[in-house]
């Protein structure tokens, strides 16, 4: 079964290059102009990745992100834009975003990043199929649904890197993981990020969970190496280190 792309850009060379190029790769390729129309073919085209510029007429990418994101929908989405700030790249992941990719760009990182969107999506959705809710510290994380409810009973949406770099960290709860070990199994042969790429999933993810983020007793990092998961919650840090 051929995979659906929804390429949202609205300069008609751009979008017709990557049109061609993921055509050649056997994916079924639809294209929206603007904001609005992204959002209405989204829903109903159901596609299986979302490349999404920023910069667009009616409603900016971030904003079609947000909206769809709100909606409860998971579908992988991939940024691309001419804005390649680092505060730019922190927006896109706070509104949804599980990549992004500053144009100008080089075709075949761009198709990697595809190809590998594709699969981890394919073996998310197989690993949490059967799902499960992890609870700790009046928080409750739905692994099937996406979802996270929070200790004031307010629901928010995770997207998929933020879900599975979370299900790593409960599966050895207590224990270090180390950057390198993320980057295996929530990126696996894509184009690393920086580490700073990752600090900034456990920043978002610290927003949702810690009581004061700048001062966790959760998500510890341990500094040089990774990050340790706390379910009990400790506040005392050189516990947290040891």
């Amino acid at each position: 079964m051929k995979h659906r792309v929804l390429i949202v850009e609205d300069e008609p060379g751009m979008a017709q290059i990557l049109a061609e190029n993921l055509e050649l790769e056997g994916m079924e390729i639809f294209i929206a102009r603007d904001g609005q129309q992204a959002l209405e073919q989204w829903r109903t085209l159901e596609p299986d990745l979302v490349v999404l510029d920023v910069m667009l007429p009616k409603l900016s990418g971030f904003e079609v992100c947000q909206q769809m994101r709100e909606s409860g929908n998971h579908t992988p989405v991939l940024f691309l834009s001419a804005k390649g700030q680092a505060e730019d790249r922190v927006q896109g992941l706070e509104v949804g975003g599980d990549d992004y990719v500053v144009k100008p760009f080089h075709l075949p990182e761009f198709m990697l990043r595809v190809s590998n969107m594709l699969r981890r999506a394919k073996w998310v959705n197989n690993e949490l199929e059967t799902g499960f809710v992890f609870s700790f510290g009046g928080h409750s994380v739905d692994f099937r649904a996406w979802t996270t409810t929070l200790q004031n009973g307010r629901v928010e949406s995770l997207n998929e890197r933020e879900i599975m770099i979370f299900k790593l960290l409960t599966e050895r709860q207590n224990a270090v993981v180390s950057r390198d070990e993320i980057l295996d199994v929530v990126w696996g042969h894509d184009v690393f990020p920086s580490s700073r790429t990752i600090d900034n999933f456990i920043v978002r993810l610290r927003r949702f969970f810690e009581p004061d983020p700048s001062n966790p007793i959760y998500l510890h990092t341990i500094w040089g190496v990774g990050y340790r998961f706390t379910p009990e919650g400790i506040i005392d840090q050189e516990r947290a280190l040891s």
